[in-house]
């Protein structure tokens, strides 16, 4: 079994930042990409930035420039720093990874169970 824990979520006023934390654990041999996505009250659930097992990086466009998605391999855990935060950005932010279990087996997306960012005066 694989697990995916998201922490570091909260209310934050307009123009604050936050650092979300994601870990995996469990049966892995390797972990391909790591990513965050979000999903705001009545809405589909959006990218938000991936990293690849190489550290290159993709981020959606309203993200760029604001939010920074970083990976310590060695951890099995993915960050993600949001700065500038407007109240658009509210949302629960999932992590979701592709991980190999064993070796010589494919690859499965797992998700965390998702945390609230809340920005708000």
């Amino acid at each position: 079994q694989v697990q995916l824990v998201e922490s570091g979520g909260g209310l934050v006023q307009p123009g604050g930042s936050l650092r979300l934390s994601c870990t995996a654990s469990g049966n892995i041999f390797r972990i391909n990409h790591m990513g965050w996505y979000r999903q705001a009250s009545g809405k589909q659930r959006d990218l938000v930035a991936v990293i690849s097992s190489g550290g290159g990086t993709n981020y959606a466009d309203s993200m760029k420039g604001r939010f920074t998605i970083s990976r310590d391999t060695a951890q099995n855990t993915t960050y993600l720093q949001m700065n500038s935060l407007k109240p658009e950005d509210t949302a629960v932010y999932y992590c979701e990874a592709s991980i190999v279990g064993r070796a010589g087996y494919g690859a499965q997306s797992y998700w965390g169970q998702g945390t609230q960012v809340t920005v708000s005066v």
